[in-house]
């Protein structure tokens, strides 16, 4: 096989098909052949431009697929053979400079977050660095998690969202035994979240919606760990919060995407001295009116949260194939290359009707 078919996007709702050369494998990389790739939020914001971007690249980072080829040096770094099924990380780490070696390396100073798979300029060779591919490039600094065996690859994708939802409620909440968590945003990043909520041995999780576009993804967090779902176009959150808890919520996780309101509705929700996690993004001319007063009387702590990590991944791997929760059940929306931008349509909403829950392109 000498090429590889790959999406292009040149612009907002400009997905262009090419055609690229398979690179040459050296002693020290490798190329994974496509399974499926899940669609994130901000793949649909960078369709839709409302996350620009400065050049054109091959989308998507929830990739799953089998390794192809791969050098010697890279087959012992990664510890993976040419036949493995794997997760491919988003971050690459150089494995040199003082975040990686403490194991912060989506801060790496090599790659940080300009290099992040799924968002690198085709015109950097070989170009194929993004999951809307047959086939993906594995550069030297790639991580690659191996995948348990018989798992679905589609299935499979969720190790991204449910891999965010673990770090950013457990390790950037701190969320504990009997907390009250209150989610904000009931797609995969906000179910992903509830789990990880209860699975951390939250006493109450509630989970946010807004509008007919969620009702069914609020009636599915049910299933997914919420204890109650509320949608805020017709109900107020804090008053009903208060009204099953006696209280507000220790910790606040906002996975919203492109919904500015949110954020003062998440501060309306924390409890005093309580923490709020910010992990969705607004884009970048949003503004976001709060009054800082609230903050201040609260003592709120108001963290961000941008990216996952290895260890996030192989438990989210982990729980995946454990088959506590029916990620296998939720609605669900394949497309092929050629669907591709149809369906970033549906999830963004621009297409109207109802958005499947998760998206995932299986080249």
């Amino acid at each position: 096989m000498t090429a590889v078919d790959a999406l292009v996007l040149t612009g907002p709702r400009e997905l262009e098909r090419r055609s690229f050369s398979r690179p040459d494998i050296g002693e020290d990389d490798g190329i994974l052949r496509v399974e499926a790739c899940g669609l994130c939020g901000t793949d649909h914001e960078l369709w839709a431009g409302l996350l620009p971007s400065r050049y054109e690249f091959v989308p998507g980072h929830e990739i799953i697929g089998v390794v192809e080829e791969l050098g010697p040096v890279a087959e012992q770094r990664w510890g993976v053979r040419a036949g493995d099924r794997v997760a491919v990380e988003v971050f690459q780490r150089c494995g040199r400079c003082g975040p990686c070696a403490s194991g912060d390396y989506r801060w790496c100073e090599h790659h940080g977050l300009r290099d992040q798979i799924g968002n690198i300029d085709v015109q950097r060779a070989p170009g194929i660095w993004g999951g809307y591919a047959t086939h993906l490039y594995l550069p030297p600094d790639s991580l690659l998690l191996p995948v348990p065996e018989g798992m679905d690859p589609v299935l499979a994708t969720v190790f991204n969202p449910l891999g965010a939802g673990l770090r950013w409620t457990q390790e950037v909440g701190q969320v504990g035994d009997g907390d009250v968590v209150a989610v904000l945003g009931p797609g995969m990043r906000g179910l992903c979240s509830a789990v990880a909520a209860k699975e951390a041995g939250a006493g109450f999780v509630l989970v946010t919606g807004a509008g007919e576009q969620d009702r069914a993804r609020l009636e599915l967090a049910r299933d997914f760990g919420a204890d109650l779902v509320v949608d805020v176009l017709e109900q107020d959150p804090r008053v009903a919060l208060k009204a099953a808890t006696g209280g507000l919520a220790d910790v606040v996780v906002d996975v919203t995407a492109n919904a500015p309101a949110a954020f003062p509705q998440g501060i309306g929700l924390a409890r005093p001295r309580g923490r709020m996690v910010v992990a969705g993004t607004r884009g970048p001319e949003a503004m976001v009116p709060i009054s800082p007063d609230r903050i201040v009387f609260k003592e709120l702590t108001i963290v961000g949260a941008v990216g996952v990590d290895a260890p996030a991944y192989e438990r989210a791997l982990a729980i995946i194939a454990g088959g506590r929760y029916p990620f296998e059940a939720i609605d669900r929306q394949v497309a092929d290359l050629d669907a591709t931008s149809d369906l970033l349509g549906m999830m963004s909403g621009e297409q109207g009707g109802a958005r499947p829950t998760h998206g995932v392109v299986v080249p």
